[in-house]
């Protein structure tokens, strides 16, 4: 295949370094073209998962209970999609693994130990452990499957029934779980390897697997995916609708979704960002999470108004209120609607949301199937981490080092610091932002955020907690903090966008946005005090590397990024956070720039 020879070789492949196409990624268009040509797929998939059970019930005398799925960003954020919607509730029980916080993982096997009713040595019996990664140098996986893998051994559990996973030939989690004797099961059911990870849902095996555990009527949900020739050129049309918006300046795609497909919005915003978040020139970031305010949007006449918006009705589901989006369409904001119906709708929008993706990368002339700056973030966090284990540790390296010793780490109560020493290398704040009421945390950023915001370098924020926000209840209660904070800061007194999410599983859902495009001010916050999971001999350490190396790479790159440190997931210094941040929005100006 020659790249230059047509554009859907140039936008669709991965090339090596001398321009030679090394992997189709048009698996996500190809699979839903070959579900009528094998009618056997619902009933092969349906095999292979009763065969799993039978391997577990044949080796341990019980029947298969909870799935354990240990994958990041696009291998986990479908699986929370279904999960929300109620797609998983046929009876097993589905956890998602997608960080190295040791929090993470205790949280999961606390919860199955709880609701099993029995001692781990019983439960883990009951559990299939699934890796999932299909990026080659993607190491969170291995970290959790060897702590795992040390636990089934150290219980004197045999485990080569428990383990299962999907990869491309040769990565890192291949060589890995080839060695341990894990099955691994091809990830596409027609055996190529021609989908990246976010394109994975809905017609993987790392999709397929969860739903069938679950009873889900694949039939229908195979051919969900086979869009009519109307229903992709109504895709194309969005696409088009979409890219006149971006070229008008508005490039901030509000999106609403019924309220049980909310988890769906992070799967949503990972395929258009992840896949179109290359250029400075050209990019859509999506805006979730947000309740439809007119009072946090600019003016539809004004010339700094840069959102359009898209309204996603589901029959039977319990969707935006048509009322404030009649107000929305009557106030002229440019304005979408999308209305599903019948079986599968998930399954049908996913697909949808893949041609819609694929129009723009085709208008936009950019290749929609790539992550370079997702693989920026992991070969970072792979060298830091590496220095962290020949000098004894994370706090040891020159990086961590810098930025712990640097005076434009400033403290606030409870605790908490912010260091500014980033935005200074990058010549982003000025010495009378420093001396902003006599260097004031909170009237320092302040000052910062409010010029970046007027002079346009800065269009959206970013809150982002490097730790389990999913499982651990401390974790939840910071993430509810940061929402708060969101809301006061940036989408309240500033009226633009602000995305909060968990750490690293954000770096390999969204981060391509941030990084490649920008526009965002990035707060990445980690607890000094972290979690060590003694029994699993479970470190922090790689968790710490890799919220370093989200530093680092925004750094790199030129972003803007602010390192926030607190003291730990007490109550204080929740009370700590949510102080801060209030005492910023008090001193920005209020509507921005």
């Amino acid at each position: 295949m020659e790249p230059e020879s047509d554009v859907l070789v140039r936008i669709g492949t991965e090339r090596n370094g001398q321009g030679r196409v090394t992997k189709n990624g048009y698996g996500v268009l190809h699979l839903p073209w070959l579900v009528n040509e094998h009618p056997d797929w619902p009933r092969m998939i349906e095999r292979e998962v009763a065969d799993i059970a039978a391997a577990i019930r044949a080796a341990h005398g019980v029947p298969l209970k909870y799935l354990i799925w240990a994958g990041m960003g696009g291998s986990a954020e479908d699986k929370a999609f279904y999960q929300a919607a109620g797609l998983l509730k046929g009876g097993v029980r589905v956890y998602l693994l997608d960080s190295t916080d040791p929090a993470k993982l205790r949280a999961i096997l606390d919860h199955i130990q709880k609701i099993d009713k029995q001692p781990l040595t019983k439960a883990l019996r009951k559990c299939l452990i699934v890796g999932m990664a299909m990026g080659m140098t993607s190491y969170e996986p291995v970290v959790n499957l060897e702590k795992l893998d040390g636990l089934y051994r150290k219980l004197k559990i045999s485990n080569q029934s428990n383990f299962v996973y999907m990869t491309l030939p040769d990565s890192v989690l291949d060589r890995f779980a080839s060695k341990r004797g894990f099955r691994r099961v091809p990830l596409q059911p027609d055996g190529g390897n021609t989908t990246a990870g976010r394109h994975s849902g809905p017609l993987t095996r790392g999709s397929l697997y969860p739903l069938a555990l679950n009873g889900c009527k694949l039939d229908s949900w195979l051919q969900a995916t086979t869009l009519s020739s109307g229903e992709v050129q109504a895709a194309l049309r969005l696409a088009g609708f979409l890219d006149a918006n971006v070229r008008a300046g508005r490039d901030k795609l509000t999106l609403f979704l019924p309220k049980k497909w909310a988890a769906g919005a992070v799967w949503t915003k990972q395929d258009f960002e992840e896949s179109l978040g290359k250029s400075d020139e050209l990019g859509i970031k999506i805006a979730i999470q947000e309740k439809l305010k007119l009072a946090n949007y600019r003016p539809s006449k004004e010339e700094t108004q840069d959102r359009c918006f898209l309204v996603v009705n589901v029959a039977g589901e319990q969707n935006p209120d048509s009322a404030k989006v009649g107000v929305l369409r009557r106030a002229g904001y440019p304005l979408a609607v999308l209305k599903l119906s019948g079986e599968a709708a998930v399954a049908r929008y996913m697909q949808f949301i893949h041609y819609v993706v694929f129009g723009l990368g085709y208008l936009w002339k950019m290749n929609f199937v790539t992550q370079p700056s997702v693989e920026l973030y992991k070969s970072i966090a792979a060298r830091v981490h590496g220095q962290a284990l020949n000098r004894g540790g994370i706090e040891k390296t020159p990086a961590w080092e810098r930025l712990a010793d640097s005076p434009l780490r400033l403290k606030w109560r409870g605790g908490l610091t912010v260091n500014l020493a980033a935005l200074q290398k990058l010549g982003l704040i000025r010495d009378d932002d420093l001396r902003a009421e006599h260097g004031n945390a909170a009237a320092v950023y302040a000052a910062a955020l409010d010029r970046l915001v007027r002079q346009e370098i800065v269009r959206y924020g970013e809150l982002t907690y490097f730790g389990d926000s999913r499982y651990h209840r401390p974790g939840i209660q910071l993430r509810r903090a940061l929402d708060s904070s969101a809301d006061r800061v940036f989408r309240s007194r500033l009226k633009i966008p602000a995305d909060v999410y968990e750490g690293p599983a954000m770096n390999h859902s969204y981060h391509e946005m941030i990084i490649g495009h920008g526009g965002a001010l990035s707060t990445i916050v980690i607890c000094d005090e972290q979690d060590t999971f003694k029994k699993l001999d479970y470190s922090p350490d790689y968790h710490r590397a890799q919220w370093l190396a989200t530093v680092l790479a925004l750094l790199e790159r030129g972003r803007p990024v602010i390192p926030l440190t607190i003291r730990d997931l007490s109550e204080n210094s929740r009370a700590a956070l949510r102080e801060f941040f209030s005492e910023v929005a008090k001193r920005l100006p209020p509507g921005g720039r």
